[in-house]
């Protein structure tokens, strides 16, 4: 029987699954391990060894072998970390390799598992579960972890597992990143060990005055409301504060100016210096960099970024090899790379992250064209060494003499994973063993209009040369591109357009890749700027391919700020755009979280009005064409009250409109049946409308 698209994107996780992941390089250079499903619809993550001088893979962890006849269980705590990080697959999805190259960790089902690298030998460890998070100290001796609510240690032999640190209250959690620091920060940890595994730097969140929200599950009303605690624009967040914790019970807090410096935003720990925080201000437009004396607990200031509209947190600020403090900042309307407070990253790059941090040499991810992403050493010497070429979007990894590159271009949607030894030149290559799409995506990436969008064009693979109806498939919102060099990003794109659509996936003002000016272009104007883009992308295809579009049958869909977006357009332009799906779309901002939304439009009790105007409730009234929403009632993230409340806004004004609750659904959508119906739905409502 052949398989939908739809349902063979939703089963291998958008083709995601058989892609090695979590890659790490011993730090002798000799091995290079990973986790990798076995197959591209499995999602049982396992854990894998490349040696690179024989180029050979062994298994060296194996679910089903430690798990045998038990399914694997999760607590609730470890879903809604994996909500955050939108993690999708099971099994080993993470796991820790101490300095030494001894020991690596990892937790299944809520329990504990250490391997010994060297017998190649993994033994469950009586932990306290369920384990969140377990982290290896440097010297492969313990191994600490969180586990309800308290932060823990145990031997790496299963000995004197203890608590280190315990809440005193139901809302206080020691160990793991608050919600918004996971959400909205990119930061999913809560502890670091120090260099000599003697203590740790362990956050406390106390979520007591963050108001109680009530996500209720409609569909079994025999069912209590889960209470959740949610920080939305406006209200408190959770309290958070950092602690050097000893292994001998002693417990010290470290000070900054919480009142003023709100957000714990990044911190390290390295064996070249003292622990680095960057904390920011609730408004974000502030950031401190500060040193930490472990011992006083006390802290002081290594640098100050400020912004008129945010500080971006990018990368983690770290000291290096000779005491050298790494960072980065925005410079000349680019993202630079500063070492000392010097830039040592050309003005022609904006810098995306950091690989890793070497005695000569910073090495990074970087681009000059936003759609691309390439791999730079940048030497303390001025020198700079390209390490990928072509067009594409690249990664690495590097351990000793051993580099990992990752490439995804548009030539095949099959990625790359090349393996490089300097020493030796041994090169070799690490299998990708993901499902084979069923297609190719005949993707055209273009620049359009005056601020050259960039923007993907797909037509059906068997186009006659009639004129298609338009459909715009944003993301479009903040520091989030869609539009790059890599084939397997347009798959689901490519099966739209052969439905019969011209589609269209522009990235807008904000999306990020184009520099500081670009991102803050939509400080308090989402509706109007990134509205706007769109408009002037329709425009643009138009005039760009002429007969082969009909710009009179244009349509939009998208998923969460682009859900938002969808619904805006029809809303606000239906003089352009003619139907519209939107999916968990984010309709009131003053229901949306603190951190995000108070970046990008203030605090709601300021500044009411920039609320008002990006407010997607005023504007129902003005409704005139046709509109589907759709909303998982489980999602905790962008919650069901959104779409509700539009939907009451239309009703109240007599405006008709399509309403999908999708029940059990949070912000993801991993169900097979559920994720193949609902495109085919939001296709054939789509379909209804604009194709005649």
């Amino acid at each position: 029987m052949t398989v939908s698209y739809p349902r063979l994107a939703a089963r291998t996780v958008r083709f995601t699954l058989g892609i090695p992941r979590n890659i790490t390089v011993s730090p002798d250079g000799r091995t290079v391990r990973f986790v990798r499903t076995p197959d591209g619809v499995t999602r049982t993550g396992q854990l894998w060894e490349y040696d690179v001088e024989t180029g050979s893979e062994t298994l060296l962890v194996d679910p089903a072998a430690l798990l045998g006849a038990d399914d694997e269980e999760l607590s609730p705590e470890e879903r809604a970390r994996r909500e955050r990080s939108r993690e999708a697959a099971g099994g080993v999805v993470a796991y820790d390799v101490d300095a030494t190259g001894r020991w690596l960790c990892f937790g299944l089902s809520g329990r504990l598992w250490a391997t010994h690298l060297g017998a190649r030998s993994t033994r469950e460890l009586p932990a306290a579960g369920p384990v969140i998070d377990p982290r290896l100290d440097p010297t492969g001796r313990r191994i600490a972890y969180a586990s309800g609510g308290a932060l823990r240690v145990i031997g790496v032999d299963g000995a004197d597992d203890r608590a280190l640190a315990e809440p005193e209250t139901p809302t206080q959690v020691w160990g793991q990143a608050e919600f918004i620091a996971a959400e909205e920060m990119d930061r999913f940890r809560g502890f670091w060990w120090s260099p000599d595994g003697n203590s740790l730097l362990v956050e406390r969140y106390d979520e007591n005055d963050v108001p109680v929200w009530h996500v209720a599950d409609p569909a079994n009303p025999d069912r209590p409301a889960a209470e959740q605690r949610y920080p939305a624009a406006g209200t408190p967040n959770a309290d958070v504060t950092l602690w050097h914790v000893g292994l001998d019970g002693s417990r010290k807090e470290i000070e900054w100016d919480r009142e003023t410096y709100e957000y714990l935003a990044r911190v390290s720990w390295t064996e070249h210096g003292a622990p680095v925080l960057q904390v920011i201000t609730r408004d974000q437009r502030r950031s401190l960099l500060l040193s930490v004396d472990v011992d006083s607990g006390a802290t002081s200031q290594l640098a100050e970024l400020a912004d008129d509209a945010w500080v971006d947190l990018t990368v983690t600020p770290q000291f290096g090899p000779g005491g050298r403090l790494v960072w980065c900042d925005d410079m000349d309307d680019r993202r630079r790379l500063v070492v000392d407070s010097s830039p040592i990253s050309d003005p022609r790059w904006q810098v995306r992250g950091i690989v890793g941090i070497f005695d000569d040499a910073v090495i990074a991810t970087v681009s000059d064209e936003p759609t691309e992403v390439h791999v730079v050493r940048f030497g303390f010497d001025g020198s700079e060494t390209v390490l990928t070429a072509g067009a594409g979007v690249h990664g690495a990894v590097v351990g000793g003499p051993t580099t990992v590159i990752t490439r995804s271009s548009l030539a095949s949607p099959t990625p790359e994973v090349l393996v490089h030894h300097e020493d030796t030149s041994a090169s070799g290559a690490i299998r990708v063993v993901m499902q084979e799409p069923p297609f190719a995506p005949q993707v055209e990436l273009v620049s359009l209009g005056e601020r050259e969008l960039r923007a993907a064009v797909l037509f059906p693979r068997e186009h006659d040369g009639n004129p298609l109806p338009i459909l715009m498939d944003p993301y479009g919102g903040p520091h989030a591109q869609r539009v790059m060099a890599s084939a397997r990003l347009f798959l689901e794109p490519q099966w739209l357009a052969d439905q019969g659509f011209c589609v269209v996936v522009a990235d807008g003002r904000g999306t990020g890749g184009r520099g500081h000016d670009w991102d803050r272009a939509i400080l308090d104007s989402f509706a109007e700027v990134t509205l706007q883009d769109q408009v002037d992308a329709v425009a643009a295809v138009a005039e760009r391919y002429g007969d082969r579009v009909d710009a009179s049958r244009v349509g939009i869909m998208g998923w969460s700020y682009g859900g938002y977006l969808a619904a805006l357009a029809v809303l606000a332009r239906p003089d352009v755009f003619h139907a519209a799906v939107a999916g968990a779309p984010v309709t009131e901002w003053r229901l949306y979280d603190t951190c995000y939304t108070e970046r990008y439009l203030g605090h709601p009790a300021t500044q009411p009005e920039v609320y008002d105007r990006n407010s997607l409730l005023p504007l129902a009234e003005k409704l005139e064409r046709p509109l589907m929403l759709i909303h998982g009632l489980a999602d905790d993230n962008v919650v069901s009250a959104h779409t509700l409340r539009l939907s009451s806004a239309l009703l109240a004004a007599g405006k008709p409109h399509t309403v999908l609750p999708l029940s059990g659904v949070t912000h993801m959508t991993p169900q097979e049946t559920v994720a193949e119906n609902l495109k085919l739905l939001q296709v054939q409502f789509l379909s209804e409308h604009l194709h005649r």
